[in-house]
């Protein structure tokens, strides 16, 4: 806290983009939780502690993974959408903490913009195992860190409008960097002269779910208050080949792709990815139940992933399936009163215990309880707005099966891609099998 307090001391701005991220934030959970719920503490007190806190404005950076798997048909989402960090990400259940944090700091100016997939230039330094924990239809919507750090510094500039502070906001490129993953990495694979990513890896290598990423109905908001967007994909693809390593260089050269067997660049390359303790092939060939449970479903299931030849998985495009949020959203905000409230916690199973509201005032805790009887406290905007809910039933564990039998809320976003007699259950002894 000295530390962070040192910093913020003299600051008319705090910019917190800064995390503990995957893989490594997986195999040390504590480390996570400590580094990104911790920090927001951290600066959010530090804050306060200046002579005159309300002086100060906030931008924390949240994260697409804190609404996890959202796969077709409900590969679009918007603020407010069910949180369900996927199975095992400690990286997303930390960032989730930090945001609440921020939301219900007191604080005069915060907003929390929830970061989505960095379009790096150099995108093939991104070959980790964890590559293949996504699946190939997963939609994604993706900033490039040039937009992002645009981003950043227009929040600081003074004409800012008051009415963009103390809200929630998805960042993405907009419609011009949308794509989905088999189609970014043919035409990255293309552009970089490497060759046909169907003899470079097998389709059984990609996980069938339990990844995050989607496209969104609202990032046009957050751009049309600070104007940060110029990079579409392709200019992106311009900037991957820009930047690709040497080796990359060399190995897209048709002297020397034409030269080594994709075979062998695929058994010795590619599959050894795979196989390490992050790799969806090490969970399969030495069983790990937990993963090969939450990734694939079953290892029935992953034996029945056909080859590329067969039929590929859906990809939803602008058709998907609109999540309801419980309550009349064609309310203006300030018109929302208890009714609303009630409203929204019966859609997620529990209650509103609060018997009195200031129509309008989305601030002020409430007093609610989940279908499982916890009793907690949370303003509105942490509720309805940002889709937050009860503390208790966050991950882990994961018993995302029991909350989604009695959380119609909550069972929009798990049941497009679960059986409802799935029954999974996943605790902290989870992680033991990948340290």
């Amino acid at each position: 806290f000295e530390d962070v307090f040192e910093c913020v001391t003299g600051a008319n701005d705090v910019l917190h983009p800064a995390a503990f991220i995957a893989p490594a934030a997986d195999h040390d959970p504590d480390m996570a939780w400590k580094i990104n719920a911790g920090s927001a503490e951290n600066i959010v007190n530090a804050i306060k502690a200046q002579p005159d806190p309300d002086s100060i404005k906030l931008v924390n950076i949240g994260s697409v993974a804190m609404t996890g798997d959202r796969l077709p048909p409900i590969h679009v989402g918007r603020v407010g959408d069910p949180l369900k960090p996927s199975v095992y990400d400690a990286y997303a259940t930390s960032k989730i903490a930090a945001e609440k944090t921020v939301i219900e700091s007191g604080l005069k100016y915060w907003v929390s913009c929830r970061q989505t997939y960095i379009a790096i230039p150099d995108t093939m330094s991104l070959m980790d195992p964890i590559m293949f924990h996504q699946p190939i239809n997963t939609h994604i919507e993706f900033c490039t860190p040039f937009d992002a750090g645009r981003l950043l510094a227009n929040a600081c500039q003074d004409d800012v409008p008051e009415d963009f502070w103390r809200k929630v906001y998805n960042i993405g490129g907009g419609a011009e960097c949308r794509v989905v993953f088999i189609e970014y990495m043919a035409e990255v694979f293309k552009r970089l002269g490497i060759g046909d990513y169907t003899q470079l890896m097998d389709r059984k290598w990609f996980a069938l779910r339990n990844f995050h990423c989607q496209w969104y109905e609202d990032s046009d908001i957050l751009n049309d208050y600070l104007h940060y967007r110029k990079d579409t994909l392709e200019t992106h693809l311009k900037q991957v080949v820009e930047n690709a390593s040497l080796q990359v260089k060399l190995a897209g050269k048709p002297i020397i792709r034409n030269l080594i067997p994709k075979s062998l660049v695929k058994k010795f390359v590619m599959e050894p990815m795979t196989r390490g303790k992050d790799g969806t092939m090490h969970w399969v060939h030495n069983n790990l139940e937990g993963r090969i449970t939450a990734f694939f479903k079953s290892r029935a299931e992953w034996e029945s992933i056909p080859g590329w030849n067969g039929d590929l998985p859906v990809c939803g495009g602008d058709d998907y399936m609109r999540l309801d949020h419980g309550y009349d959203e064609s309310k203006p905000k300030s018109e929302l009163d208890l009714e609303d409230m009630k409203s929204a916690a019966e859609f997620r199973g529990g209650e509103c215990l609060s018997e009195n509201m200031t129509k309008g005032d989305l601030t002020t805790r409430l007093r609610w309880k989940c279908a499982f009887g916890h009793e907690f406290e949370g303003s509105p905007t942490l509720i309805l707005l940002a889709g937050h809910w009860c503390p208790e039933c966050t991950p882990p564990p994961w018993n995302y099966d029991e909350i989604a039998k009695v959380n119609p809320f909550f069972a929009q976003v798990w049941y497009p891609n679960h059986d409802e007699l799935e029954c999974c259950f996943y605790d902290e002894r989870c992680f033991e099998d990948i340290l």
